[in-house]
C-alpha cells in the first residue's frame, strides 16, 4: 500500500514528525518498507507560462523561450524539453536556485544567453517522469511558489501489509491506527447522500449468492468526462503510485484508495440493462479493459448486462463499456464480493489488479454506499450532471456480521504480563474504531465490519498490545514449573530413521506438500485428490496423495544434471480427500529411491546397477530399528515393473509398496536407467513393542536343514509362515538358505533349502523330539505347497 503522508495526516491530524511516523506506522505491525521524501528543496521554484518558443538558431533540439515568471519581466530560457511550447505553464528554477546537485545560473547555450531552468518532474524530485516539462494546469498563476502550489513538501509512503489488515488498504483505515497510536482523531469524512435530481436508473440483480452479496449503482447524466482531472486529486494519486489516466476513472482509483472499496464506471449509454452479477459460463469470453481477450467458465464471477458478460467481478471492467472522455452519462458501481469468490482468479489470466489484491483479502461489506456518495460528490463538484437514486441489491444474510467479543480485565493482564488502565484500554479501543461497553469485569467489543481480523478475545489483547506499545511491556523471566516428558520407548524416533538411511548412503529430500495433477496421472494417482483453493501456481494445484512422484521427480532432476547414482528419501504427510465436509485424512510416510550403481564406483568389486534386493535390503534395516518383521508379496502397483514389485505386509496388514518403476513410467518422466522405489507408512516403522527379559536356556539348539522341491510361484513368506507353524514352540530360528533352478530340477520348479534351529527351555532335544518337529513341517509344507523333500 503507497499512499502521501499530507494526504493521511488530512485525514488523522498528528504532531508526529515523518520519522516518527514511519517508526509508528512500524511499531504497531504496518511495516514501512520505504519512505520517498517529495520536494524537499523547491525554493526559488516557481510557476512560470512560457509566452513563445522559437527554434535555437544553432541547435535542432533547443527552443528559446520567452517564460512569464511573474515578476513582471521576460526571461529569456534555451530548453531542450520535447514538450516546450507556447501557452505551456511549467515549473521554473530561477538564478541561484538549488535543484537535486544543481545551482542554477546565468548561462550561455549555443551562443544563446538563458536565465534559468524549465524542470521536469524528476528534475524536481516529485516524480519519476523525466519525458518532458511538468506540465501545470492552465490556470495556475505564474510566480506562484511551486511548494505551495503542489502542497509540497510532502513524502511517499509505502507499507508491506499482512494478509489479516485487509482494511488498510484504504487511507482511512491507516488512520484509524494512527489516531490510536499517536493520541490524533480520525476526521469526519464529507460522504453525505446525495439526493437523486432525475429518476435514471439501472436494474441491478444478484444471481451468485453468497459469493456477491451487494451491488450498488447510480446513474449520473450530463457529465464533463473530458475535464482535467484537477491537479490535488492528480497528484495524490501519483504519490499514491496510480497514474491519472481520465477523470472518471480516477476518480473510482481516487475513492479506492482513500476508503479502501474498489469501484468501476461505466458509459451508462453503452449498457442495454438490467446489470447483474453471476458466475460465467463455458464458451464465454470477454474482453478485458487491457485489451486480453479472457476465457471465461463457472470459476469466475462476471458482471452482466443484459447477461451478456461486461466485466470480470473484483478484477477488471469489460473493454466495450469503458468510459471514455466522450462519455457523457455514467453508470459507477460499487459492490462486495467474497474473497473466496475472488482469490486466484486473476493468478489464472495472469492478471493481478489493485482492485482483485483487496477483493482477495476482504473488503468492508458496508463501505459500497458510502464510497457510491462520496464518488458522486467528487464527479458532480468536477465534471458536473444530474445523479440519480442509488439502486441496491443486496443478500442480507449473506453479508459479514460484525462480531462481538468479550475481553477480560484478568485475561487481557495475564497474557500481557502487565496491567493497563482501563482508561488506556478503552482510548485504544475507541480510537481503533470499536464499539465498548464496560462491564464489572471487562468489556464488551464489537468490531467494525471492516475488522475482518477481530473474532475472538485473543485479537483485542493483541490490538492493546501493539497500540500500546510491545516495548513498554516489561521483561521478566518467565515463572512455573516446566514438566519434563520422556520420549515414549514404544516408538522409534524419526531422526533414528533420517540416521539409518544417510548411513546407507541417502539424502534427505524436502519437496512441496502440493504437486502437479498432471504428474500424478502419469502415476495413476489422480483419485480421491485434494484441490488447493489458491494454488501457488497452476503446476501446484493438488495436495500430494503419494511422496513417490515429487521424490522421483526429484531423482529425475538430479540424473538430468549429470548426477549417476542418486539416492533420495523423505519423510512427510500425503494427503486424500474424505466425505464432503470433513476435513482431508493425512498420513505420516516414509518413501526412498535409487538410480545408478549399487555403490561407489571403486576397484574392490565389480561394477553393477542396483535393484530390487539392494532396496529391500535398506528397507529390511530401518525396520530392524523397531524389531518389526516385515513380509513381502509379490503385487502390481499401477506405477510399479510386472515381477520386480511387491506388497510390504506388517502384521499381515500392507503398509507399502517396494518396486522397479514401470518402463513406461520411467519413459514418461525422462529416466533412462531403472529405478527402484519403496513407500510405507511411517507407523509401520516406527511402531516397537517394549522388549521382555528372560533367561537363556541351558540347554542346547539344534538343527535341522531341509530342501524341498516347490513351484516357483510358491514365496518363500508362504513356506516360512507354514513351516514356523507346523513347528511349534521349540522353534527359534528359521532361515532360508539357499534357493537353486536348474539341472536336477525340473522346469517350473526351485529348490528351497531352510535350516530349522530348534531348542527348549526345560530339557535337551532328543532324535526323537527333533525328528517329529521336521515331520511335521514337511507334511505341512507338502499339503499347504505341494512341496517335497528334494532327493
Amino acid at each position: 500500500m503507497k499512499f502521501s503522508e499530507n494526504w493521511l495526516r488530512q485525514h488523522v491530524p498528528t504532531e508526529a514528525t515523518r520519522d516518527e511516523l514511519a517508526a509508528t506506522l512500524t511499531a504497531i505491525g504496518l511495516e514501512v518498507e520505504e519512505v520517498t521524501p517529495l520536494g524537499e528543496a523547491l525554493d526559488g521554484v516557481v510557476v512560470a507560462r512560457i509566452v513563445s518558443a522559437e527554434k535555437h538558431p544553432e541547435a535542432d533540439r533547443l527552443q528559446v523561450c520567452q517564460v512569464d515568471s511573474g515578476n513582471g519581466a521576460m526571461l529569456q530560457i534555451v530548453c531542450g524539453a520535447p514538450n516546450a511550447r507556447a501557452g505551456l505553464v511549467a515549473p521554473l528554477a530561477t538564478i541561484g536556485t538549488t535543484v537535486g546537485e544543481l545551482t542554477i545560473k546565468a548561462a550561455k547555450l549555443r551562443g544563446v544567453e538563458s536565465n534559468g531552468m524549465l524542470c521536469s518532474a524528476k528534475e524536481l524530485g516529485i516524480d519519476a517522469d523525466a519525458s518532458g516539462l511538468l506540465e501545470l494546469p492552465d490556470d495556475a498563476v505564474p510566480g506562484t511558489p511551486l511548494a505551495e502550489y503542489l502542497g509540497l513538501p510532502d513524502a511517499s509512503f509505502e507499507l508491506k501489509l499482512t494478509p489479516n489488515r485487509a482494511d488498510c488498504f484504504g487511507i482511512r483505515g491507516i488512520a484509524f491506527d494512527v489516531a490510536a497510536a499517536c493520541g490524533g482523531e480520525v476526521a469526519a469524512l464529507d460522504a453525505a447522500p446525495v439526493p437523486a435530481a432525475t429518476d435514471a436508473t439501472v436494474e441491478v440483480r444478484l444471481d451468485a449468492g453468497a459469493d456477491a452479496p451487494r451491488y450498488l449503482g447510480r446513474v449520473i447524466e450530463g457529465v464533463d468526462a473530458g475535464r482535467a482531472t484537477p491537479l490535488w486529486m492528480a497528484e495524490r494519486l501519483r504519490r499514491s503510485g496510480v497514474r491519472p489516466v481520465s477523470l472518471l476513472v480516477d476518480v473510482t482509483q481516487y475513492v479506492m484508495l482513500e476508503l479502501g472499496q474498489p469501484m468501476h464506471a461505466y458509459d451508462r449509454d453503452l449498457l442495454k440493462g438490467p446489470v447483474g452479477v453471476r458466475r460465467g459460463r463455458g464458451g464465454e469470453s470477454l474482453q478485458l479493459l487491457d485489451g486480453r481477450e479472457a476465457a471465461l467458465d463457472d470459476g469466475f464471477l462476471v458482471i452482466t448486462d443484459a447477461d451478456r458478460p461486461v466485466g470480470l467481478a473484483g478484477l477488471m471492467g469489460g473493454f466495450d463499456t469503458r468510459v471514455t472522455d466522450a462519455t457523457r452519462n455514467v453508470f459507477l458501481e460499487a459492490a462486495h464480493f467474497a474473497p473466496a469468490a475472488i482469490i486466484g482468479r486473476g493468478r489464472r489470466l495472469g492478471l493481478h489488479t489493485d482492485a482483485g489484491h483487496r477483493f482477495e483479502r476482504g473488503v468492508d461489506p458496508e463501505l459500497p454506499r458510502t464510497a457510491i456518495e462520496y464518488a458522486t460528490k467528487l464527479v458532480l463538484d468536477i465534471a458536473g450532471g444530474t445523479p440519480g437514486p442509488v439502486t441496491e441489491a443486496v443478500l442480507a444474510d449473506a453479508l459479514p456480521q460484525p462480531a462481538t467479543i468479550t475481553l477480560r480485565r484478568a485475561r487481557l493482564a495475564r497474557v500481557l504480563g502487565v496491567a493497563i488502565a482501563d482508561a488506556e484500554v478503552e482510548r485504544i479501543l475507541r480510537a481503533l474504531g470499536l464499539g465498548v461497553e464496560a462491564g464489572s469485569d471487562g468489556w464488551t467489543v464489537t468490531a467494525p465490519t471492516r475488522r475482518f481480523d477481530l473474532a475472538i478475545e485473543e485479537d483485542l489483547v493483541e490490538e492493546i498490545a501493539r497500540i500500546h506499545g510491545y516495548d513498554a511491556v516489561p521483561t521478566t523471566l518467565p515463572g512455573g514449573s516446566t514438566r519434563l516428558v520422556a520420549p515414549s520407548e514404544g516408538q522409534v524416533p524419526e531422526h533414528d530413521l533420517r540416521r539409518a538411511l544417510a548411513g546407507r548412503g541417502y539424502l534427505e529430500a524436502i519437496n512441496y506438500a502440493f504437486v502437479d495433477a498432471a504428474l500424478l496421472q502419469r502415476w495413476q494417482a489422480d483419485e480421491a485428490l485434494v484441490p488447493l483453493a489458491n494454488p501457488l501456481s497452476a503446476e501446484l494445484g493438488v495436495m500430494r496423495p503419494r511422496l513417490l512422484p515429487g521424490l522421483v521427480d526429484a531423482l529425475a532432476r538430479n540424473a538430468a544434471r549429470q548426477q549417476g547414482r542418486v539416492r533420495l528419501f523423505e519423510l512427510g504427510k500425503v494427503f486424500s480427500a474424505t466425505a464432503a465436509g470433513e476435513a482431508p485424512r493425512e498420513t505420516p510416510r516414509i518413501a526412498a529411491v535409487a538410480r545408478g550403481e549399487a555403490a561407489a564406483e571403486q576397484w574392490g568389486t565389480a561394477a553393477r546397477r542396483v535393484d530390487f534386493h539392494d532396496l529391500k535390503g535398506d528397507l529390511e534395516a530401518l525396520a530392524a530399528l523397531s524389531g518389526a518383521r516385515l513380509a513381502f508379496r509379490p503385487a502390481a502397483p499401477s506405477w510399479a515393473h510386472p515381477g520386480r514389485a511387491a506388497e510390504v505386509l506388517r502384521d499381515g496388514e500392507v503398509v507399502g509398496a517396494i518396486a522397479e518403476l514401470h518402463p513406461r513410467l520411467q519413459q514418461a518422466l525422462g529416466l533412462d536407467h531403472p529405478v527402484v522405489a519403496f513407500e510405507l507408512d511411517l507407523a509401520a516403522l516406527t511402531a516397537r513393542g517394549l522388549p521382555k527379559a528372560k533367561p537363556l536356556s541351558k540347554f542346547p539348539s539344534v538343527r535341522r536343514d531341509l530342501a524341498f522341491i516347490v513351484a516357483d510361484s510358491v514365496a518363500w513368506a508362504e513356506l516360512e509362515a507354514t513351516a514356523a507353524a507346523a513347528a511349534g514352540p521349540a522353534l527359534r530360528s528359521l532361515r532360508l538358505f539357499d534357493v537353486y533352478a536348474g539341472k536336477g530340477v525340473e522346469t517350473g520348479f526351485k529348490s528351497a533349502a531352510m535350516g530349522l534351529i530348534l531348542q527348549d527351555d526345560s530339557r535337551t532335544l532328543t532324535d526323537r523330539d527333533v525328528d517329529a518337529v521336521v515331520a511335521s513341517v514337511t507334511d505341512a509344507v507338502a499339503v499347504a505347497h505341494g512341496a517335497r523333500i528334494r532327493g
